[in-house]
């Protein structure tokens, strides 16, 4: 999609592999286990991981209405824990823009809204 604000020196946002395992989890369901995520940066915000949605049990989640957003990444989709543990513990750029292409098709989790975000050595 076009249009956004580019990143920049007064708001920069970098995108990397996050070169590690990455697990998140809520009650006794793994919501994610993926060692081909993404770590983004942006400006003085937590760095944030985004993980493929290959990787993510998207049946242990469903849509909810809520979106945002984001004058740099685009419009943001929201999901929820399907049993109905939490509401809005991910969100997903599904169209983002142009210069965000990289993180279409994946998806990043709040870390106070599941249980943990484990990092590892990858295998």
């Amino acid at each position: 999609m076009q249009g956004g604000r580019k990143p920049g020196p007064d708001h920069p946002i970098t995108i990397a592999p996050a070169g590690e395992r990455v697990v998140v989890k809520l009650d006794d369901a793994i919501l994610a286990d993926s060692r081909d995520a993404l770590i983004l940066k942006e400006a003085s915000l937590n760095p944030v991981y985004y993980i493929p949605r290959a990787d993510v049990a998207m049946g242990e989640l469903s849509m909810s209405d809520t979106s945002t957003h984001c004058p740099y990444k685009g419009d943001a989709s929201y999901f929820s824990a399907r049993n109905g543990a939490a509401k809005d513990v991910a969100w997903s750029y599904e169209n983002p823009f142009d210069h965000m292409l990289i993180i279409q098709g994946y998806l990043a989790f709040y870390p106070d809204r599941v249980d943990a975000i484990e990092t590892t050595a990858r295998d």
